[in-house]
């Protein structure tokens, strides 16, 4: 029991180390990639800040791809929305910060991001 003991104590004080150090402690992990300056534009069309809008609505956007920009990450709140097409979906009511960052390939962010504020009713 006392091994075991030592061994969890142990794990935890890599883990400890590995966050100090700002390292990647498994494997999966991946540090945040600084956004890339690419030359892209983005601008939320759609609607407009400070709209009032329902709990589920439509976001339009002009992405002007640069040189590594192909997609956008959608961010409610500071949230990020996994799977966004083009819809925020079931927001309580109240006012809401909405943030599109544009994305390289491999969902690393660009500098091109937009936010605005709807209040949903």
């Amino acid at each position: 029991m006392q091994v075991i003991g030592r061994i969890g104590f142990m794990g935890l004080g890599i883990v400890l180390a590995g966050c100090l150090s700002g390292a990647p402690v498994f494997a999966g992990d991946k540090p945040a990639a600084a956004p890339v300056e690419d030359g892209s534009k983005l601008a939320i069309t759609s609607p407009k800040d400070g709209d009032t809008v329902k709990d589920t609505f439509e976001i339009k956007y002009d992405l002007t791809k640069g040189t590594q920009a192909t997609h956008v990450h959608a961010y409610v709140d500071g949230e990020y929305q996994k799977g966004f097409s083009g819809t925020i979906k079931s927001l309580s009511k109240g006012t809401h910060k909405v943030t599109l960052t544009g994305a390289t390939k491999d969902h690393d962010p660009v500098v091109a991001s937009h936010t605005i504020t709807v209040e949903v009713e």
